[in-house]
């Protein structure tokens, strides 16, 4: 918590007067720890993203840091992806998204920069129970080897929203309008 300063003035004083007055929600030891280690309180037990290993080949998602943005996905089996083409890269992997989350696939920046190698079809949807598979594209001008227990992609949880959908006789005018695809000039 950023300490107050006095040039804040009357609201200075209020807000020192209130913070002595109102009892913390956590104890000592629990705000010395990060948050991400702190415990979760019950009603944020459906944040978790929970997994099957559907054979003995599938690898545990992982994070490569504590703060990463996604859980990186593992081949279960071997496979060659020839230049130019694609394979569907199976890990062997069934998952429960949050509530309210789609999952979306996509590639580690290590093997776009270096071997060329991109993902798609990329959007898992939260009632999917399906074997977790990745398409590898590979556009470099060499084969690329995929191994049992290669990390190939990254899963990541996002929020949806689920709108209705409603057909109308026409939409609001913006000042953007129907430019698209370079059309502001910038590219």
């Amino acid at each position: 918590m950023t300490p107050l300063r006095p040039r804040h003035g009357l609201v200075y004083h209020f807000l020192s007067s209130l913070r002595r007055s109102v009892a913390m929600p956590c104890s000592e030891e629990l705000r010395t720890l990060s948050p991400s280690k702190r415990p979760r309180p019950a009603e944020e037990d459906g944040a978790r993203l929970r997994f099957v290993r559907l054979s003995e080949h599938a690898t545990a998602p992982t994070k490569g840091s504590a703060r990463a943005a996604g859980y990186d996905l593992y081949s279960a089996y071997d496979y060659t992806v020839p230049p130019m083409e694609k394979a569907l890269v199976k890990t062997d992997i069934q998952i429960a998204l949050p509530a309210g989350c789609y999952g979306r696939v996509a590639p580690r920046s290590g093997l776009a920069a270096k071997h060329f190698i991109d993902v798609g079809a990329g959007v898992i949807d939260e009632d999917y129970r399906g074997n977790i598979g990745v398409v590898l594209f590979n556009f470099g001008k060499e084969k690329f080897e995929v191994k049992n227990d290669y990390p190939i992609a990254q899963h990541i949880c996002e929020g949806v929203y689920y709108p209705e959908i409603e057909e109308v006789q026409g939409l609001d005018d913006t000042e953007r309008g129907a430019g698209g695809f370079g059309s502001t000039g910038k590219n």
